[in-house]
């Protein structure tokens, strides 16, 4: 059994073994046939655009052509003096007469061209030292290798390949003269073409008197190309449309009136004006190219400047104004769309995001982040913290923690939560952000306070018993809105029992009555004496054994709760719990994380709970929303002519009523044009264009694996005995069949 599966295995790696096989034979073919011009491949690909080329070949014929013209023309130009005596150089002997023929033109045709004094100088030089019979006896000559290789053909990167191919033959030649004993160069001598050693033809009898004509070359300007941020940056922009654009090409005229291009058979195309115009597009630009009737590329003209390794500035600079302004990649295409405008492809928008804008986004965040920490160092700091999900409900992929300073309102920490980072937990989310912020910031700055919300997980790690920051000696305080919530549902709760109503008429009263004890209390006990007051005043009674109400007027003509009744008895309960007088003291100091809450509701400019974005992405937008939130929270108010401010009532669902807002100027954004320069100079400083594929960070937590398998619900112990019990009656009835 064994020796068969093995020998399927092996029928099955056979052809796998073939093919590859083939593709090394395949492979040792075109390297032979590959030529490595190093450090003119940019130049080679210069050339093949502006030529309008489209293989590598059509070059290779272009610049060929270009030479032997120049070759002619500099050969034909007639010498003064004697003529010169010209040697015949190595042939190989294994070519035929016809490759002999043309293997000799092209190494008779070799550019070595000296002007004219220093090669009458050397001809006579060579007169004397040479003696072209001797030189070019074959039984001087010997077998060499010619330059092409040595005895194995050197592939592009530098290795030989010692390739066992039957067709292959070694690059071998005569090299007459070589086995003289002194050593005779002809390097020196000018080059002699073969047209000429056929005619015999001497220097002063050449008909070709005059030289070519030489063809000026128009000027054009080059393509605009983004060299520093100050090319690109502030520069204004507009929307073009092809009518005007083919409106305006065609009353311009070219600075030339012939096609200079060349032809395929060496000649010159000459062809004259008019010539046509193509208008192409590529991503959001325009590209004007005048075309002569033999399809040469006279000018090209695009409607954007160009960056490194060919990005137009325009497609890169809408992806990042993409990013940094918060926009969707998805509504900006529809809305280029319906302009019919041409739109950056999504791979090249999320590639650029991911590779250039994302981690200039956070440096500049954390350059701007510590000059804040550095401003409050040395004071007692008071800070805001609260948490916010990416999406609504409990199916959260990301929280961002975010801390503000209470004085200065300024965000000074924003940390953020991945669901892998809690083994796919979403409700520890916001307690992970917690512990992240408190053990940053209490290195960095003197933390005296810090106000959350009723978060049970966080009130843990703030107990001054047995939590983990007890030793720290922060303070921490509760929302004030938060506990009049807290206190208005559990009321609520209480009035809808039956014959408990009368607690509904009172729950205004009884919230506004906590709310005025946190503001004049100081201690615990001051809080206490004032709290309790409210039992005996729901029954009409002001004055009692340890004290008397002190609040002003307080549900005056409402109907009075009849003392140790069940709705009193139950508002007793509420106002003496445990668990509520335990952490009644965080709301002393009347602490409100209502600023922190209106920044939450500016990020949603920048992160949407409606769309979903990678980790870096979501991360990179909440501190675009922090860096807004710092550079325009403090901007002044609109006044009138007069000086006054101007005022606007705003409408608070939750109150279902209208508050004062004062109008603010307007943003200026200026540190957007900081955030693009650094961005900008990411890709001009890269050694290497844009990543074909694109590779997860180090930190990335989808690095940390997939969603892991929900397990089986569990079987109870009724279910299983059930279960065993049917098993058994069937096998006792198969049997009974039998």
């Amino acid at each position: 059994m064994e020796d068969h599966t093995y020998s399927r295995g092996h029928e099955k790696e056979s052809p796998r073994k073939r093919k590859r096989e083939l593709k090394r034979q395949r492979d040792r073919k075109n390297n032979k046939t590959k030529v490595n011009i190093g450090v003119a491949f940019p130049r080679w690909k210069e050339l093949m655009r502006s030529k309008d080329f489209k293989r590598d070949a059509e070059v290779a014929c272009f610049l060929l052509d270009s030479y032997e013209r120049e070759l002619r023309a500099v050969t034909s130009t007639p010498l003064k003096g004697k003529p010169s005596k010209v040697l015949t150089p190595a042939v190989s002997s294994i070519s035929s007469g016809t490759d002999r023929d043309e293997h000799l033109g092209a190494i008779a045709e070799a550019p070595e061209i000296e002007s004219l004094e220093q090669s009458l100088h050397d001809m006579s030089i060579a007169e004397e030292d040479v003696d072209e019979n001797v030189f070019n006896d074959p039984m001087n000559s010997v077998i060499d290798w010619t330059d092409e290789g040595s005895a194995f053909h050197q592939r592009d990167d530098g290795e030989r390949d010692d390739s066992s191919d039957e067709e292959y033959l070694p690059p071998i030649s005569i090299r007459m003269g070589g086995a003289l004993k002194a050593v005779q160069t002809v390097d020196h001598l000018p080059v002699i073409g073969l047209d000429e050693t056929v005619h015999d033809l001497s220097a002063h009898e050449d008909p070709t008197d005059e030289p070519l004509p030489s063809v000026e070359l128009p000027s054009y300007p080059d393509p605009l190309k983004v060299q520093c941020v100050d090319d690109i940056i502030c520069v204004r922009a507009a929307v073009l449309y092809e009518t005007c654009l083919r409106q305006l090409v065609t009353l311009m005229k070219l600075p030339v009136d012939r096609c200079t291009g060349v032809l395929r058979t060496g000649l010159v195309c000459d062809s004259v004006a008019p010539f046509h115009i193509n208008i192409t597009y590529k991503g959001t630009a325009m590209i004007a190219e005048w075309v002569c009737p033999n399809g040469h590329s006279l000018w090209r003209w695009n409607s954007q400047p160009v960056m490194k390794f060919g990005m137009q500035a325009g497609d890169f600079l809408l992806s990042t104004n993409i990013l940094l302004s918060g926009n969707n990649y998805g509504k900006v295409s529809l809305l280029f769309k319906f302009m019919n405008m041409g739109m950056v492809n999504p791979n090249t928008f999320c590639t650029i995001q991911d590779t250039y804008c994302v981690d200039a986004v956070k440096e500049y965040w954390e350059e701007r982040n510590t000059e804040a920490i550095r401003r409050l160092q040395g004071k007692d700091v008071v800070v805001l913290g609260d948490g916010r999900n990416d999406s609504p409900g409990h199916c959260a992929q990301y929280c961002s923690y975010t801390t503000m300073e209470l004085d200065t309102k300024e965000i000074i920490h924003v940390a953020t939560i991945d669901k892998r980072h809690t083994s796919w937990n979403s409700n520890i989310m916001e307690k992970e952000g917690f512990i992240q912020t408190v053990d940053k910031l209490s290195r960095e700055i003197k933390l005296v306070e810090i106000c959350t919300d009723a978060h049970i997980q966080i009130g843990a790690l703030m107990n001054p018993d047995k939590g983990k920051y007890k030793d720290l000696g922060i303070h921490h305080s509760l929302d004030m809105w938060h506990g009049a919530k807290n206190l208005a549902k559990k009321l609520a709760a209480a009035g809808k029992v039956k014959g408990q109503s009368i607690l509904l008429h009172w729950l205004k009263d009884i919230v506004n009555h906590f709310w005025w004890c946190c503001k004049t209390a100081d201690t615990k006990e001051q809080f206490l004496a004032l709290w309790i007051g409210i039992c005996h005043h729901v029954c009409n009674i002001h004055t009692w054994q340890m004290g008397s109400c002190q609040h002003s007027d307080l549900g005056e003509g409402k109907e009075w709760i009849e003392r140790d009744s069940k709705s009193h008895k139950a508002l007793v309960d509420i106002v003496f719990n445990k668990r509520w007088l335990k952490d009644v003291h965080k709301y002393l100091r009347f602490r409100s994380t209502a600023d922190l809450e209106s920044f939450q509701n500016h990020v949603l400019m920048y992160a949407s709970k409606r769309f979903a974005f990678t980790p870096p992405v979501y991360e990179a937008r909440v501190l675009l929303a922090a860096l807004d939130y710092n550079f325009h929270c403090n901007r002044p108010t609109r006044t009138t002519s007069e000086g006054k401010q101007i005022f606007r009532r705003l409408y608070n669902k939750h109150a279902r009523r209208y508050s004062l807002y004062a109008l603010k100027s307007e943003k200026t954004y200026e540190y957007i044009s900081e955030l693009q320069g650094k961005i900008i100079n990411k890709r001009l400083t890269s050694g290497v264009g844009m990543p074909r594929k694109r590779s997860l960070r180090p930190n990335d937590p989808r690095r940390l694996g997939v969603v892991p398998p929900i397990p089986p619900p569990p079987i109870s112990e009724l279910m299983r005995t059930q279960v065993s019990r049917g098993l058994g009656a069937a096998f006792q009835e198969a049997a009974h069949l039998e």
